[in-house]
């Protein structure tokens, strides 16, 4: 039975994470050490902050619906090779074994980190390539070739098997491969998260252990994070946020590391 102090954790948690994803991603960073914190082990913790993260996702698209107008084509095409590699990160944790998930996960926290501190260069090479390759491609045509569906492929495994900084990761690729504005590119990274996370959250539903308690907490405040991410963002100093989750996670993985 989850204490009072541990509730009010995980609910905030949900909160920020829901907001971060939205704008950005990362917010793995801060809902997977607080359920470690309340004590579940860190493989039914990765679990449960997938099904618990989902609603937060799904709050995020509604927000940016508009700028998801015309993209059929690309979300159809992306979609169906997220949906694969989502199937395939998932099936790959449930049969991982508890302990070698453990050994891994600081390792991927700090992969996690090193993107979020690598955001701002990546913007800017997305920036550059895209001012450098506008013009080239015919209205409402995409470069549609095999490194895009290579690296999203890659990525979508990544997502559903941990998760932290997918978003992040899926930005920079969406940005160097396709010719458009970042809002609008934003707003497909969060629909290919939220389909990401969705299958993953299923899988996770019907083969592994689930703590419901949890997640009926932080899906319900992860949801009201990722639809107010963008008003949140915009109060926030993104330097202070960015480094402040940084130094977070990197403490959890050190932690984690140690304690190993």
């Amino acid at each position: 039975m989850l204490e009072p102090a541990q509730i009010a954790l995980l609910a905030g948690a949900g909160l920020l994470a829901g907001a971060v994803n939205a704008v950005a991603g990362g917010g793995s960073l801060i809902s997977f050490p607080a359920l470690l914190a309340v004590g579940y082990p860190a493989l039914t913790a990765n679990v449960t902050n997938a099904v618990a993260l989902t609603p937060g996702y799904f709050g995020g698209t509604l927000g940016y619906r508009r700028e998801l107008e015309g993209q059929r084509r690309r979300i159809l095409a992306l979609g169906a090779i997220s949906a694969a590699g989502a199937v395939l990160g998932a099936f790959l944790l449930v049969v991982s074994s508890a302990e070698f998930f453990e050994r891994v996960v600081p390792f991927l926290i700090f992969l996690a980190c090193g993107l979020l501190a690598a955001q701002t260069r990546l913007a800017r090479l997305v920036q550059d390539r895209r001012e450098d390759r506008e013009g080239g491609s015919p209205a409402g045509r995409d470069p549609h070739t095999l490194p895009l569906f290579a690296a999203q492929f890659l990525a979508a495994i990544y997502g559903a098997y941990f998760g932290a900084g997918v978003g992040i990761m899926m930005l920079a690729i969406l940005g160097i491969f396709l010719v458009d504005n970042l809002q609008r590119l934003n707003a497909l990274k969060g629909l290919l998260s939220l389909l990401i996370n969705g299958i993953a959250a299923v899988y996770f539903i019907l083969f592994a252990d689930v703590r419901w308690v949890a997640v009926a907490i932080m899906a319900v405040t992860s949801l009201l994070g990722g639809q107010l991410g963008v008003v949140l963002a915009r109060r926030l100093n993104d330097r202070a946020l960015r480094w402040l989750v940084i130094a977070f996670g990197v403490a959890v993985g050190l932690r984690l590391l140690l304690a190993g």
